[in-house]
């Protein structure tokens, strides 16, 4: 009886102590200005984390909080006391996967917050990589823990034919949600066996075509001075045949004339 006596007179002091707080609270509530949302921008990633900016203006009228909770914010006019504000935003935290061919020696750089953790700070996020050897997949059994001392991005430079495969990001926010999972597929290959500079590949290119287009040309002008040269040939021997038939019919004519005179004497 004594114990339930104690609890219920402790209660009580519990109640008058809290009382006069909460009414303190109200009072600042029923006081405090009402901001609202008059403008958003859409947000910076289509996937994983992304910022978008929003401008916040305070109700016209001297509105409390407390009163516009009862009336209705259809209609409301905002004063010019306005201020802009950057917020988080996750349209979808599943980025897929993204491939990339390099060759042995470059520097390869993966981002995994980018601009975010600009905005929002290096320490609000948590951050973890996993790792599939040799392999392009998003087979979760195939991936194994992967330590990056940089946190937020793995810097292979210089890249090796051996760190092929992989390389997946996971980052979750201080309340342990998921927000973003990205996974890159890197290939790597010898130095020497594909140049992947488009544009020394574009102008070699051009000039090994502009070779057999100049090639094709020269021998087509060969075979052309060739048919010329066989044509004409064969025109002036046709004439040469020609002339010495005229020739031969000539003497036998003469001949025949001179037979033909001879006998009628």
């Amino acid at each position: 009886m004594q114990h339930v006596t104690a609890s219920l007179l402790l209660h009580l002091l519990l109640l008058l102590l809290l009382h006069p707080l909460s009414s303190v609270h109200l009072e600042e509530a029923d006081e405090a200005p009402l901001e609202v949302i008059v403008d958003s921008s859409s947000c910076s990633a289509t996937c994983g984390l992304g910022v978008k900016t929003q401008t916040l203006c305070l109700l016209k009228d001297g509105k409390t909080a407390m009163e516009e909770a009862v009336s209705s914010t259809d209609g409301a006019e905002v004063s010019e006391e306005c201020r802009v504000r950057k917020v988080k935003c996750v349209e979808s935290w599943q980025c897929g996967l993204r491939t990339m061919t390099v060759t042995s020696g470059q520097t390869v750089d993966i981002d995994c917050l980018g601009e975010v953790m600009e905005a929002m700070g290096r320490f609000s996020w948590r951050v973890s990589w996993r790792y599939a050897r040799g392999i392009i997949t998003s087979d979760d059994s195939l991936f194994s823990r992967w330590d990056a001392p940089l946190l937020d991005r793995v810097v292979l430079d210089p890249v090796r034919e051996e760190d092929a495969g992989t390389y997946r990001c996971d980052v979750q926010d201080a309340t342990f949600r998921r927000v973003k999972r990205v996974c890159w597929g890197i290939r790597v290959l010898p130095v020497g066996v594909l140049n992947l500079d488009y544009q020394s590949s574009l102008a070699q290119w051009d000039s090994t075509a502009n070779q057999q287009n100049q090639t094709l040309s020269d021998q087509h002008d060969h075979w052309t001075l060739l048919l010329n040269t066989v044509l004409i040939s064969f025109s002036l021997a046709g004439v040469a045949a020609g002339l010495i038939l005229l020739g031969l019919c000539c003497i036998v004519t003469r001949r025949e004339l001179r037979l033909f005179k001879t006998v009628d004497f």
